[in-house]
């Protein structure tokens, strides 16, 4: 019996490139390529520089036979009008890349973040709707979803575009994983012999309702994207149970073997690269295969989630009305994830018992 389906995974070796490597590998009707690496044994990679047209389809000749796309490259600039026009012009270069190759695309399936919400830019009302009105700032995930709307115009190209926030991984090295944030964070308080102390402010902590997203959970969720006629040209957030910090913060310091004190808000970005030498003893004494230390943590995004003072609720109703009804627990999305980073060797097993 042959592979029903061919997938190429594009930013396959982020947050949720990762996951969805795993996830497809681990399915029996798929194929899977990986553009441009991955940890997954036995995927065959293409490696391409994305904003150069005449290298990428000539790279894509190797992806004849993809019938799915699963787009989740990212190349942040902090001019967000040069962000949008690069980011768009990426995923034109892969649409085009395959149509010359001669691939039968049959869908993309597209990540977008709480940013086409416009958090980024200041308070936004919530809960998030998919069809809230954009905003007039540059924002390079309304780019790329203009550039599937035309394809799917102009060729019949189906989209489905997932929305997840904050997404809980167990890679390091990506500057938006707040799990290795609140790992190493947890690592080095406890060396330190000091309590967990979240270090944003009291009303975030205490107050804000947040979300995130376990990436594994969203790569479940993207292979019914990738199929399901209920998702055929749609958008939908994919965002875990609301939740406030504090009971979080506990609940990773009981896992952990830690006591909580009350928050000591202080800039992460500021004072968290100077721990390098800490860190190194770390290594040595649990034997961690890990990335040096400045390559590690994205300190500057735990500094904005856990100072962002107003609610992060995006509204669920959509995909489970469209037919995905999966649930997941924060609680255990956030320890799962610290625990396989542990079991990895990037940071230190300090759970309780």
């Amino acid at each position: 019996m042959g592979t029903k389906h061919v997938a190429l995974v594009v930013g396959s070796s982020g947050i949720i490139g990762s996951a969805l490597v795993e996830a497809l590998v681990s399915s029996a009707d798929w194929t899977v390529r990986a553009l441009r690496k991955t940890s997954v044994a036995g995927v065959q990679t293409i490696d391409c520089d994305l904003s150069d047209p005449q290298g990428t389809q000539a790279a894509l000749v190797a992806a004849a036979d993809t019938t799915h796309v699963f787009y989740a490259a990212l190349q942040a600039d902090p001019d967000l009008a040069r962000e949008s026009e690069l980011n768009a012009a990426m995923l034109r270069n892969v649409l085009d890349g395959l149509k010359a190759a001669g691939a039968a695309l049959k869908r993309v399936v597209h990540y977008q973040g709480a940013k086409v919400y416009g958090v980024h830019l200041g308070a936004a009302v919530a809960p998030f709707y998919e069809d809230d009105p954009r905003h007039i700032a540059p924002n390079f995930y309304f780019a790329q979803e203009d550039v599937l709307r035309e394809r799917q115009v102009s060729e019949g190209l189906e989209w489905t575009i997932l929305r997840p926030d904050v997404v809980i991984g167990d890679i390091a090295g990506n500057p938006m994983n707040i799990a290795m944030v609140i790992a190493v964070f947890a690592a080095l308080s406890k060396e330190a012999g000091v309590p967990l102390r979240f270090p944003g402010t009291m009303r975030t902590y205490r107050e804000v309702v947040a979300q995130f997203t376990d990436a594994h959970w969203l790569a479940r969720a993207s292979l019914w994207a990738a199929l399901a006629p209920t998702a055929r040209n749609e958008a939908f957030n994919l965002v875990g149970e609301p939740f406030r910090w504090e009971r979080i913060w506990g609940k990773v310091a009981e896992a952990l073997g830690m006591q909580v004190a009350p928050p000591q808000p202080f800039p992460l970005a500021r004072h968290m690269p100077g721990k390098a030498e800490e860190w190194a003893r770390l290594v040595q004494a649990h034997g961690l295969d890990t990335l040096p230390y400045s390559k590690l943590v994205g300190w500057p995004f735990g500094d904005f989630i856990f100072n962002t003072e107003f609610d992060m609720i995006s509204d669920m109703n959509k995909i489970r009305r469209a037919g995905f009804t999966e649930v997941v627990n924060n609680e255990e999305i956030i320890i799962e994830a610290l625990k396989r980073l542990a079991q990895k060797g990037v940071v230190p097993d300090f759970r309780a018992g």
